[in-house]
């Protein structure tokens, strides 16, 4: 069994919340990490602490599997070798030894690029380390020195595993090929294509859970259609910072169907995940079964299944791992 994560807006989901949730419940052997790069930070809480993971997956929380990032990756050592770390898996983590190296020069460039100060980029050095990668002149993991004891080759360890989940990054909004251009991120996050970043081809899916919010955020410059202000956010409850950049993320109360049908399209989804109901909708926190949500968010999920076309199975009700309703 094969499920595939991503985000179904412009990233800030709570992919992190729904990855670790369905890596205690449904016990893969192996999690691996699609997507850009440490330019993408995802949040776990569990069990009262909270984690905020850039390069590692945030299924850690299942002790038992081993994580790895995939080739499509680019890995910054750094980012790496800490969080490794700080959750003390050291014997347990893989890097793809084709993956694209960040170095301190790609990220230098990043912060001086007059497009990157245009886009608002998170300045981590993913782009140009990209942009290296497609021009033949970057740096491979299986040269870093720093990266030698956790080379291993990712595409023979998902083809081996039984159950694995794959971790996607960013939100389809931001993919390059099918966001809001030229505000997007350095690639393709699809499906598709987080499959191929771990060595997957689209016939060994067996899921794609497309993570959404109950209501829409972005970090950075480009379209919002609807956006509130930071004083209005505040007043719903719904005003929040970027993991990664700490920067007040955007926020529009709609959730812009439209976007949300041509992102079920073309990631191919199964299954919605949808978080933050109890933000939405006040006197849902914690709650664990569906019945008990309030008629006015069970009526909202109903909604989003019409509208969308593609089942919800996954609500999270508070920002804890295990504060999730399951109908799958």
């Amino acid at each position: 069994m094969k499920t595939i994560i991503v985000g179904g807006q412009y990233g800030d989901e709570g992919k992190g919340k729904i990855i670790s949730y369905m890596s205690i419940t449904d016990d893969p052997d192996v999690i691996a990490r699609g997507g850009v790069g440490p330019n993408a930070g995802h949040e776990v809480n569990y069990k009262g602490k909270r984690y905020p993971m850039r390069m590692l997956s945030c299924g850690f929380v299942n002790e038992k599997a081993r994580l790895l990032i995939g080739a499509g990756v680019v890995v910054n050592p750094d980012v790496f070798l800490k969080e490794v770390d700080s959750i003390n898996a050291h014997k347990r983590c893989g890097v793809d030894l084709r993956c694209a190296v960040i170095t301190p020069e790609h990220i230098a460039r990043d912060g001086a690029s007059e497009t990157s100060q245009k886009i608002g980029s998170t300045k981590t050095g993913c782009g140009p380390a990209v942009a290296d990668r497609v021009n033949r002149v970057g740096t491979l993991a299986k040269d870093s020195p720093a990266l030698k004891p956790y080379l291993t080759d990712v595409v023979k360890e998902v083809h081996s595993a039984k159950r694995v989940l794959i971790e996607g990054t960013q939100g389809f909004m931001l993919s390059n090929l099918y966001g809001t251009y030229p505000f997007v991120t350095s690639k393709d996050v699809s499906a598709s294509t987080i499959a191929a970043d771990v060595g997957l081809g689209p016939t060994q899916i067996d899921d794609v859970v497309m993570v959404i919010k109950s209501y829409t955020t972005r970090v950075g410059a480009g379209p919002l259609k609807d956006e509130l202000s930071v004083e209005a956010a505040k007043a719903k409850n719904m005003q929040e910072y970027g993991t990664v950049t700490g920067r007040p993320r955007r926020t529009s109360v709609d959730l812009h169907y439209d976007d949300l049908r041509l992102a079920a399209q073309i990631n191919g989804t199964t299954q919605i995940a949808i978080t933050k109901i109890d933000v939405r909708f006040p006197g849902n926190a914690g709650k664990k079964k569906f019945a008990d949500l309030t008629l006015e968010a069970q009526s909202f999920i109903k909604h989003v299944e019409k509208e969308v076309g593609v089942p919800v199975t996954l609500i999270g009700t508070g920002p804890d791992a295990e504060e999730t309703i399951d109908r799958r």
